[in-house]
Formats: structure tokens, C-alpha cells, sequence
């Protein structure tokens, strides 16, 4: 049974990922920065932002994690199939 290869992301793609987060980053910051408020309304945007950003990684991170596990289950239940399947073949 052949396994499908695992893609890999190419290097343009990474780079716009990181290019896109820096600069959405960098711009809610720099808006925060000049708002036309108080030090601590504006400490209160900048603290949430970063709880936001802090989350938004947590979550990719568990996705990622989770589809590492089911890929790795697939692999074992696909591994046992084969057992089975080559015992049956020699039992014939």
C-alpha cells in the first residue's frame, strides 16, 4: 500500500506567511501607538493583541498536532492491515 508524501510547504509561501504576520503585527501596533487615547486604554489594545497573537499560535499549533496524530494512527492501522492481509495471503 503506498502512503501519500507529506507536502511541504515552498519557501515563497513561508516567507509570505511570516511577510503578512509582521506587518499586520507591526501596523495594529503602530495604530495603537497613535490612537488618540489614554496610556492605559492603550496598554489594554496592546495587552489583548497580544493575548490574540498568543492564542492564534496556540491553536495552529493544536491543529497541527492533531492531524500529526490521525496521520500517525492511519500509519499504524494501515500497518496492521497489511500484517493481516500478507498472514491471510501465506495462510492461502
Amino acid at each position: 500500500m503506498e502512503h501519500p508524501t507529506l507536502k511541504s510547504d515552498t519557501s515563497a509561501w513561508v516567507f509570505q506567511v511570516w511577510v503578512s504576520f509582521i506587518v499586520a503585527l507591526s501596523l495594529m501596533v503602530l495604530g495603537i501607538y497613535n490612537m488618540a487615547a489614554d496610556i492605559w486604554v492603550k496598554g489594554y489594545l496592546v495587552m489583548g493583541l497580544f493575548f490574540t497573537v498568543g492564542s492564534c499560535f496556540n491553536l495552529a499549533k493544536t491543529l497541527r498536532d492533531q492531524q500529526e496524530s490521525r496521520r500517525l494512527i492511519n500509519r499504524f492501522t494501515d500497518a496492521k492491515t497489511e500484517k493481516i492481509l500478507s498472514e491471510f495471503e501465506m495462510k492461502r
